[in-house]
């Protein structure tokens, strides 16, 4: 038992930041481009010691889905969001379920942490 406490007060002990996208459930809408949709998302970012996210479209199984969009990893200064707009193929859409943002940590370098942070969207 006193393990267990241990731990817990350890996890309580340290600060975690994370960054945020929004909708959490998008809605894919048509696009100007025809048999593409269009998932229009913003991001923003809560953590000081990270500026670039990369993009990625997953199937329910966590495996990759072929997607467009003008910037795979996008700079985010610290506390500012940034809209970007996801298109996926009509015919990928079934097997479509999560749009996901991962926190990209510089090799080289100081850094403050070595955690990097994925957030993900369900696809309706």
């Amino acid at each position: 038992m006193r393990i267990y406490l241990i731990v817990l007060l350890c996890l309580f002990g340290f600060q975690s930041n994370a960054h945020e996208m929004t909708p959490t459930y998008p809605v894919l809408d048509s696009s100007y481009i025809d048999g593409v949709v269009v998932a229009k998302m913003k991001l923003f970012n809560r953590r000081e010691d990270v500026e670039y996210y990369e993009i990625e479209v997953f199937t329910e199984d966590w495996k990759p889905v072929s997607f467009a969009t003008s910037d795979r990893l996008l700079k985010v200064d610290y506390n500012k969001n940034k809209m970007f707009e996801v298109y996926i193929r009509f015919v990928d859409v079934k097997k479509t379920k999560y749009i996901c943002t991962t926190s990209k940590i510089f090799k080289g370098g100081y850094q403050a942490t070595l955690v990097s942070s994925m957030i993900c969207s369900k696809i309706k």
